[in-house]
């Protein structure tokens, strides 16, 4: 144990960038209420949010920013034009915040997924008009994964862009075969994370498009235990090498939101290293104290290198990984 050690106090400090922070706005939770979703991915109702309550939650846990995005279940609840607005909505909303506190906030924009058109007019909005810090997928939508090639047309505007894409989990199309009446993200959001992933790794998507920075949420879900696995059915039975899988993993980035100690991010760390894991808190879907117990198992967790603690990777993750730290004039 170093708990002694005179460089551990500083380096536990280390101020956080949150890529995993969302907003809701009143009128997007009556939207996403009157089209079937007053209970979101059965959870027991949907949270409250403010801007103050919320840079009160930063400055008491060393956060310095928040990248702001609309989580699960998006903004597509079946009708297109309908959707897009939505998305402008809460795009512009989210943009004002940063506008007055461009230190503070940040945005990953929404897309009207699985409408690609209107989802290619939404990015090109977002990243070039308002200076979004990058877009959100959903796990999937509406049933359609990454590595579909629907998709290719989205994704070529945002690798021209050199654009971040954070991937939110959100419920599988067959849920009410699988939840068995329990909250979906308990273990639903972890497998179609994992499942979306697969999606693309297995495609050629990260080849044909490799300017997109990839960030996903939860450490990758269950992905750390099945890695192994999608090596082998590879290697056995589709012509690939050993170590293609975590090769293609490491080219990806992961945030830590959940429960990410003793056994996740580790685990994840062996695969990957540790150069591509971000902090993410999940507020306002995760209440404070569960934050703040998080970041206490961070603090907490043995250093994964003589480099720093895994809060001080985390931060300079960030200063490295997010363009918006060069664009905007921070770090």
């Amino acid at each position: 144990m170093c708990t002694e050690s005179p460089t551990r106090e500083p380096v536990a400090r280390a101020a956080l960038t949150d890529v995993h922070a969302h907003f809701v706005t009143d009128h997007y939770v009556r939207a996403a209420s009157h089209a079937g979703h007053a209970h979101p991915d059965g959870m027991p109702a949907w949270p409250t949010w403010n801007a103050e309550e919320h840079l009160a939650l930063m400055d008491s846990a060393n956060i310095t920013r928040s990248i702001l995005s609309i989580s699960s279940p998006g903004v597509h609840f079946g009708d297109n034009a309908t959707a897009r607005a939505l998305a402008r909505e809460v795009n512009d909303y989210a943009a004002e915040l940063t506008t007055a506190q461009p230190n503070r906030f940040g945005q990953f924009a929404a897309l009207p997924l699985p409408d690609v058109d209107g989802a290619i007019i939404e990015a090109t909005y977002a990243l070039d008009e308002l200076g979004a810090d990058g877009v959100t997928f959903l796990s999937n939508a509406h049933g359609m994964y990454l590595g579909n090639p629907r998709l290719e047309p989205l994704l070529a505007e945002l690798d021209r862009r050199h654009a971040t894409v954070f991937v939110h989990p959100t419920s599988p199309p067959n849920w009410e075969a699988v939840a068995l009446g329990r909250p979906r993200p308990l273990m639903e959001f972890l497998f179609d994370t994992a499942r979306t992933v697969t999606g693309l790794v297995l495609s050629d998507h990260l080849d044909r498009f490799p300017t997109i920075n990839w960030i996903f949420t939860h450490g990758g879900g269950v992905i750390p235990l099945l890695a192994d696995r999608i090596e082998l059915f590879q290697t056995a039975f589709a012509g690939g090498q050993p170590g293609d899988i975590a090769t293609l993993l490491s080219r990806l980035a992961y945030d830590s939101a959940g429960t990410p100690f003793p056994i996740q991010l580790p685990t994840l760390a062996h695969i990957v290293g540790t150069n591509r894991i971000l902090y993410g808190s999940d507020y306002c879907f995760t209440p404070p104290a569960a934050v703040k117990a998080q970041i206490a198992a961070i603090d907490m967790a043995p250093a994964p290198s003589d480099e720093g603690t895994w809060r001080q990777v985390m931060a300079d993750n960030s200063e490295r990984l997010l363009p918006s730290h060069v664009y905007r004039g921070l770090g």
